[in-house]
């Protein structure tokens, strides 16, 4: 056992439990402060302490066997300490987590069995899912040099078949006390699975009511009808790749030059309903300069664009310490870039953790008095803002004319008498009277009312609202936020044991995002399980056809 981790299970005897009955070690708050993190050479827990230098939060680990690993987690303290203060609770976990779980190649190479090298979900999970994702293939038309995946230079196929796809869709919907309800399907580049369309209709007719791939587009940019297709077969949003607005940037991260068929695909996809939420990894010294651009470039395009998911680059083979270093880039390095390449908005005034959201999912649930999905994970895995356009063109950030955390704080002691009230109506009101107090009609995006702004909060969550004759009734918002999933050099298992984006395997186990790509990297073991040679998947795909 290792000691950090048993001390952490002693503090919190009486601190929250999941479902399970399984103790929830309570978030550590502050600076400094020591976390459990992995050696990045042998994966072994170790200790690491977290501190500020020089404005930066830093972290520090020893591994008895491979010495000290040092790396920078947020280049703002200021930024980082603001994020802990809207982190409201842990979840529940699940019901029903997976209670066969697996060992990662860590673990068989003698590294510790604990979290994060055995999944599956666990017992000690503390969050349920809020996105579950299915990797279709691990083919792709593209060889990126920044790809997690690494799909290209795999050596093998794994591509699972509809039926197992659909196996893997019950499984999120077979989660208790809710199941999941928003999908994705990624790979390799999913689009290239022979029976996508399918997939997608499977997911539809099993009840998700958020669809959505995450592609490099080039299906969309060369297939005239393949977008109306997509929409037709259930799909809702398109996470395309998109790492700058110029061919140079393109030729270095993926390869080859890809600007005019990003610039076509976003173009077909407007052409139907569905939306798009621009994904950018994020390399310093590479395409950092371009991160206002590609705002501009989503506000420019906002009947089709819904948001932009940038995601600081993940260092998931070795790296030496200098390259680490000098590419590495962090949440707070983007909150800044916004600021300084836009105009728009503050850093330490308008960007607040996802994970906020919390208050609003637990007050939906209690008002109608069911399980529902709630966003508790770590207030330092996303970070973002939402920008609301007004007539006048200007984007304005919605801390600007709304008290945000004083909204939430109301939210949150709502949420509690509601769960404990019979009278859900009379709660459901005066959850509209705190959200109104709260409301700067004088700081508003230039022709917005307090119930228009309501209306379009509506459209986020409800597609019915958000989209077609009722969603141009809506004002148009962009959410401007960065993800940074974790690798070994980063990595915090407290950060994995609150993760709401889970994987799944065709033997019905779900993995936390960063214990499947880094970490213990369990996607390695998943996929060679189910693997074919290329001479086997031909040999598949040929019968199949006949």
């Amino acid at each position: 056992m290792n000691p950090l981790l048993e001390e952490e299970r002693l503090q919190a005897a009486d601190a929250k439990r999941t479902l399970t009955g399984r103790p929830i070690p309570p978030l550590q708050a502050g600076l400094p402060k020591t976390v459990e993190s992995v050696c990045p050479e042998c994966m072994r827990l170790v200790p690491a302490r977290l501190f500020e230098k020089d404005g930066a939060v830093w972290m520090a680990k020893t591994c008895p066997e491979h010495g000290l690993c040092e790396d920078i987690v947020w280049g703002d303290a200021r930024l980082y300490l603001k994020a802990e203060q809207f982190h409201y609770a842990d979840g529940d976990g699940v019901a029903n987590p997976n209670t066969r779980p697996s060992a990662s190649p860590a673990v068989e190479a003698g590294a510790s069995a604990e979290c994060p090298n055995q999944c599956g979900l666990c017992p000690e999970h503390a969050s349920n899912t809020a996105l579950g994702n299915i990797d279709l293939t691990n083919r792709c038309d593209l060889a990126c040099p920044i790809c997690f995946a690494n799909s290209h230079a795999a050596g093998y196929v794994y591509e699972p078949t509809l039926e197992q796809v659909v196996g893997m869709l019950r499984t999120y919907r077979a989660m208790r006390p809710s199941p999941a309800r928003a999908i994705q399907f990624s790979g390799g580049e999913p689009t290239l699975h022979p029976q996508f369309l399918d997939c997608l209709r499977a997911a539809r007719n099993l009840g998700f009511s958020h669809i959505q791939i995450a592609t490099n587009g080039l299906r969309l940019a060369r297939e005239p009808d393949f977008a109306k297709r997509c929409e037709e077969a259930g799909l809702h949003d398109i996470y395309l790749q998109f790492d700058g607005v110029t061919d140079d940037i393109y030729e270095r991260t993926r390869g080859r030059a890809l600007a005019k068929e990003k610039e076509e695909a976003v173009r077909r996809i407007a052409e139907t309903d569905m939306k798009i939420v621009l994904v950018p990894t994020i390399v310093r010294g590479l395409n950092d300069h371009q991160v206002g651009a590609i705002v501009r470039y989503a506000l420019e395009r906002l009947s089709t664009i819904a948001g932009i998911s940038f995601q600081p680059v993940a260092f998931t083979g070795r790296i030496s310490r200098e390259n680490r270093l000098r590419q590495r880039y962090t949440l707070t390095d983007l909150a800044h870039d916004v600021a300084r390449q836009t105009g728009i908005g503050d850093p330490q005034e308008d960007w607040f953790p996802l994970s906020c959201v919390q208050p609003f999912t637990r007050l939906f649930a209690a008002v109608k008095g069911e399980p529902n999905l709630v966003m508790s994970c770590h207030p330092h895995c996303a970070l973002g803002t939402y920008l609301f356009v007004g007539t006048d063109g200007r984007a304005v950030p919605v801390p600007q004319f709304f008290n945000l955390k004083g909204m939430l704080d109301d939210m949150w002691l709502l949420a509690q008498k509601t769960e404990r009230s019979r009278f859900k109506l009379f709660r459901k009101v005066q959850a509209f009277l705190a959200l109104r107090r709260h409301f700067r009609p004088d700081r508003a995006p230039a022709g917005m009312t307090f119930e228009g702004w309501l209306h379009t909060l509506n459209g986020m969550t409800d597609k019915r609202v958000g989209r077609g004759k009722a969603g141009r009734k809506t004002f148009r918002s962009l959410l401007v936020a960065g993800m940074h999933f974790q690798d070994r050099y980063n990595y915090q298992t407290d950060r994995s044991r609150r993760c709401v984006i889970h994987y799944a395997d065709p033997d019905g186990r779900l993995y936390p995002f960063c214990t499947y790509n880094a970490g213990p990297e369990h996607r390695y073991r998943v996929e060679r399980k189910f693997a074919m040679t290329p001479q086997e998947y031909r040999a598949r795909r040929a019968n199949h056809d006949a």
